[in-house]
């Protein structure tokens, strides 16, 4: 399945399965990753992984003409690199940041990722937002805050990478929409230029930092745990399977839904996390800045909602 945004018309359809199959994809890879982290603590491997599993079945399902592609194209894979470097950014402190913050509360960071595309937008041109928009991050953002209050399992550097990881996922969201808007570029394109740009970045990553070669000398020792090796390849089909959602969500909607999306299936995953691979310690204060976050992410989909109804109003005859 591709979606050429130049050629092809996008149906609600489309933009409605886009959408819903994101939202599944992102809830079921933060729980999927604190899963295989809990085990296996080398989380950059873990992306190489992923990656690599990604190039490889794009490239040989163009090979035997399952999948569609120009081919590749140093002009095109030029343009791209910035995306490749801020996905990779995004993923990796997101990553690391799960080895110390529980889902809820990891969930909530990531819940101001709106707030920093509307910066985006505006440091873009896009104009200030509604006020009822800037309401809701704002109960968003103070949500974030006193939670972290409650939070008796408080990690500054978990913390630090979370928010490092909001930076860079608004940074790819941007570049996605325009790159797939501008360039006619299918998802699986976008997935294929990603993932191969990723690779030569995330080896020398891996090197640099000591994680290489110990990391693949754990792996091998935990070869003969078949409930290790199922949680791995679902990690690593998720991780497939994400990418393409993320990339086709965006491409057929915008860079804002592809946030919304994410703010509303963290409704679940919060939920959830509470009571799935533990390290939640339950206050009160951390409860209420957790609901305060949610209703504030519920609350700006809402906005964004209607906003973009009015938009779409046909104007009236005078």
């Amino acid at each position: 399945m591709t979606v050429d945004s130049a050629a092809g018309e996008v149906t609600p359809m489309l933009s409605l399965v886009a959408a819903l199959s994101y939202g599944v994809a992102s809830m079921a890879m933060v729980f999927i990753n604190k899963a295989i982290l809990m085990q296996y603590a080398y989380s950059m491997t873990l992306l190489i992984l992923q990656q690599l599993a990604t190039t490889l079945l794009i490239y040989f399902g163009q090979v035997m003409g399952l999948s569609k592609g120009k081919g590749f194209n140093m002009v095109t894979a030029k343009k791209l690199l910035p995306i490749s470097l801020f996905y990779n950014a995004n993923v990796a402190f997101a990553l690391a940041s799960l080895k110390g913050v529980n889902i809820p509360m990891y969930i909530a960071i990531k819940r101001l990722t709106p707030l920093a595309v509307l910066v985006a937008g505006i440091l873009r041109g896009k104009g200030k937002p509604s006020k009822q928009v800037a309401l809701a991050v704002l109960c968003t953002a103070a949500g974030v805050l006193v939670a972290a209050l409650g939070d008796f399992s408080f990690d500054l550097i978990g913390y630090s990478m979370a928010l490092t990881s909001v930076f860079f996922q608004t940074m790819y969201l941007v570049l996605v929409e325009k790159s797939g808007a501008e360039d006619g570029l299918s998802s699986i394109e976008l997935m294929y230029y990603n993932s191969l740009l990723s690779l030569p970045f995330l080896l020398f990553v891996i090197i640099a930092t000591g994680e290489f070669p110990n990391s693949l000398s754990v792996l091998s020792s935990k070869a003969n745990s078949i409930g290790f090796l199922v949680i791995l390849v679902l990690s690593l089909v998720m991780g497939i399977v994400l990418n393409f959602t993320m990339f086709l969500c965006t491409i057929v909607n915008s860079a804002l839904t592809t946030t919304i999306v994410g703010v509303l299936k963290g409704v679940g995953s919060t939920t959830l996390g509470f009571f799935l691979l533990g390290g939640v310690q339950v206050h009160s204060l951390n409860v209420t800045g957790l609901v305060i976050n949610t209703i504030g992410g519920i609350w700006y989909s809402y906005a964004k909602y209607q906003q973009k109804k009015r938009s779409h109003k046909p104007a009236s005859r005078v």
